[in-house]
This record gives structure tokens, sequence and C-alpha cells, in this order.
């Protein structure tokens, strides 16, 4: 059951939030895609649909003034959906911005979610506790999720709500480092600065504010105190992508953590002697658990909030059904959830082929598995990254025994962060039905 709105929202009036007002996207586009030729609804179309006036629609949709809760609802309920808690604000809250209408989508989605996609899933409580936490001088996020599950996007919502709120932002992925890199702590920090300098608008200044002398350690950390934070008194996000890359370069990855968490302990418990650290909050994108041995006083692992992304459940891919147009929802929603495991990226890629009638839902579990499938790019894909770590026979194996196999902790996270697996009873199965069907042929190729 919804709880209705207190007392106070009441009175004071409410907004539309992010998720509500995507929400309330997707369900205008795919009303619009079945009653009004595919082409949006003018706001005198609206206004006829809903009951409302064209200048109270105004107002709930450019989400700058607060309407009454009625007023929400009723837009809600001209569209056949039901506000929850997370799909409007108080006022005194201030909204994110609010993207306009999508057009129709013409392929499948892959990648980054743009901001304005009606095809977004929310996984609350996730996206709140990360739109919640930069606000904490001197944060840091751990973000971590299988690959493929959403994460950039996610970081992509959180990016927005900061600037928002006149933050810097930055987002820098060690994967666009070149490997030369890795091999030299010194020639890394400086990149790292560079990249973050750029990023900024800012000029580089290593040349001048960079003392071999100190080690790259205590260089990057005043190039960032004296530099970059001090270059403005508004807050600064700064995302760090694929910080997995490091734990294939301990001697690197456990300097360039241990800075990290000194970073986090002057912004937290330094404010008053090193002002500069509380404008810096951190985010740190990772597929994987953290197998390095780091010092426990020197890691940024065990830290900050940890936000796990899961996997979409039964609900939220039949809320993606609705959104695709796919009816029953809940038929949709059953045998998905069956054949891909709530895999995001799986999920929605044969969500717009059903859509597209380019597939069937009888079908689709037949021929996900031919050679011409429209999921043999994922799976090939998947596969290539299997062998670069040596895990096709692990993966050909496990996926042989039905109650799951105990694997050691390094093999365990690199497979759950190639979004391969989940756990049993602490035992590892494959994370859908289409994985394990998929490594069982080669395992009785090679047998």
């Amino acid at each position: 059951m919804v709880n209705s709105p207190n007392s106070n929202r009441r009175r004071r009036g409410v907004y539309l939030s992010a998720q509500g007002w995507q929400r309330l996207q997707a369900a205008e586009q795919l009303s619009a895609m079945r009653d009004n030729g595919g082409k949006a609804y003018t706001l005198e179309q609206l206004s006829t649909r809903t009951g409302l006036s064209p200048n109270t629609l105004t107002k709930a949709r450019r989400r700058q003034r607060p309407v009454d809760y009625p007023t929400l609802e009723t837009y809600f309920q001209a569209f056949n959906l039901v506000p929850q808690d997370d799909d409007y604000l108080a006022d005194g809250e201030k909204p994110e911005s609010s993207p306009g209408l999508v057009n129709l989508q013409q392929r499948p989605l892959k990648g980054q979610l743009s901001l304005d996609s009606p095809f977004y899933i929310y996984r609350q409580p996730a996206e709140r506790l990360c739109a919640e936490e930069i606000f904490h001088p001197g944060a840091l996020i751990r973000l971590r999720g299988p690959r493929q599950f959403g994460k950039t996007s996610l970081v992509a919502r959180t990016l927005s709500r900061a600037q928002d709120h006149d933050f810097r932002t930055v987002v820098i992925s060690l994967q666009s480092a070149d490997r030369r890199l890795f091999t030299d702590l010194d020639q890394f920090m400086r990149w790292f600065c560079a990249m973050v300098a750029r990023a900024l608008d800012l000029p580089n200044q290593l040349d001048t504010r960079w003392d071999p002398l100190f080690g790259g350690n205590y260089s990057c950390s005043d190039y960032f105190e004296s530099y970059l934070l001090a270059a403005a008194e508004t807050p600064f996000l700064l995302v760090i992508d694929e910080v997995d890359e490091l734990f294939n370069y301990p001697e690197i990855a456990t300097d360039f953590f241990g800075m990290l968490r000194a970073w986090y302990e002057q912004g937290r418990y330094g404010i008053k002697q090193r002002p500069e650290w509380s404008r810096l909050r951190l985010i740190l994108i990772q597929s994987t658990s953290v197998w390095l041995p780091l010092n426990l006083h020197q890691s940024p692992f065990n830290v900050g909030l940890l936000v796990e992304l899961p996997a979409f459940n039964q609900s939220q891919v039949e809320e993606l059904a609705q959104r695709y147009g796919l009816s029953p929802a809940s038929t949709y929603g059953e045998k998905l959830i069956a054949l891909f495991g709530g895999n995001p990226y799986l999920t929605q890629m044969a969500m717009f082929y059903l859509s597209q009638e380019q597939l069937s839902l009888d079908s689709l579990h037949q021929s996900a598995l031919t050679p011409d499938s429209v999921f043999g790019g994922p799976l090939r894909e998947m596969l290539s990254m299997v062998e670069r770590y040596d895990l096709l026979g692990t993966m050909a194996a496990l996926a042989t025994q039905p109650d799951g196999v105990s694997l050691s902790p390094q093999v365990a996270q690199q497979l759950r962060g190639l979004g391969l697996i989940k756990f049993s009873h602490y035992r590892a199965v494959p994370q859908c039905q289409l994985y394990g069907e998929y490594f069982q042929q080669f395992y009785q190729a090679v047998g």
C-alpha cells in the first residue's frame, strides 16, 4: 500500500522528483504511441485527458513551483499510475533539472542511459543514497555492481543533481589510462592530476607545482589541495570509474588508494585545519570486491558509504515491460527474470526486440543461443572477458553443477564483477539461465 504524504507535504505542496517525472514521461510516451499516432501530447490534449488546466499542468511539469498532492495524484491516475513516495518532493527540497520528453526508441539501449530516458529503472534506495550523501563534506561513496548493471547511468543522475547545486564535477575513468602509466607511480599521479585539471578547464601547472623530491603521493595531494580544490569554494564531486583496473597493479594501487583514504580522512575529520578537503566528494565505481592486501587503515574500501547496485527484481522488469508497451507485464516479467536473472543490459535488449516484434516471448528462450541471435554479440563479448581472465574452464564446470560450487575468493570476485555468477547458500551458480546454458555448450564441446 502506498503511504499518503504527511500533513506537512499537504500544506506546503509538492514537486515531481526526477523519478516521478521520468515515470510520467514513460507513461505519456507509451500512451502517445498507442493513441496519438506516436506524436507527443500537446498541453491542450493533456488538459483534456487529466481534467487539469494547462496552467496547472505547466506548473507541475516545469517543477519550479509546488502543486498540491491531489493535483499530482490526478495527473498520475490519468496514465494509470499511482504516485510512490519517491515520485515527489516536499516544498523546500530543490528538484533536479527537468529534461524534456524523448523520442521513440529506435535502437537497442547500450551504455549509459541519457537523463531523459524513460527506460531507466530506479533501484531505490541506491539513487537516493547517492543523491543525499554527496552533500556531506568529505563524502566517499563506493558504488559497486557487476558489469553492465547501470552504474554509470546511476552516477550520471547523481552528477546532474550535484550540478543543479553548483558543484564542480569531474569523471575520470582509469580504463582510459595507457598501460605504461601503471608501471610508474609518479607518472600515474601526474596523469591523474592533469586529467582532473583539464576536466575543470584549469591550466596544467604540474611543471611548477610538482616536486619529485617529495614523491608522487605528496605532490598529487598538494596539487589538489593548493590548486584544484582551492580554485573555487564550491563543492567538488570527483568520480573515479573502473577502479578495478588498478587491482592488477598492486604497487600503484597501494599508494593511490592509500592517498584517497587520506583525502577522505582530511575531508571528514580535518575540516578546521585544512578546509579545502571538505569540498571534495568522491565516488569510486567498481565491479568487484577488493582482494588487494591493503592496510586496514590505508584502504578507502572500508570507509564511507557502500552502495550495491542489484539486478532488476521481477516488479522492476514488469515496470520496464509496461514502458515498452508489452502486455501482460506480469507474464513478461516472469519469463525474462527466469532467462536473464534481472541482468539490466540483457533485459533491456530483450524488451526492445520484443516491442519491435522482432522476437516473440514464446521463441525468446529457444532462439537466444542460436548463432544468429541478437544476444550473440553480448555473449561473445562476455566470453572474451572470461577467456582474458582464464576462467572459461571454471564457468563451464560451474554451469553443470545445479547446486553450485565453492570458489576461491579471488575467482568468485572476478566472475561476480563480470556479472556471471550469483550466490545461493554460499555457493556460486550462474547469474541467469542464459549464462548457464551458454557455458554448458562449452563443457559439452570439450567433453
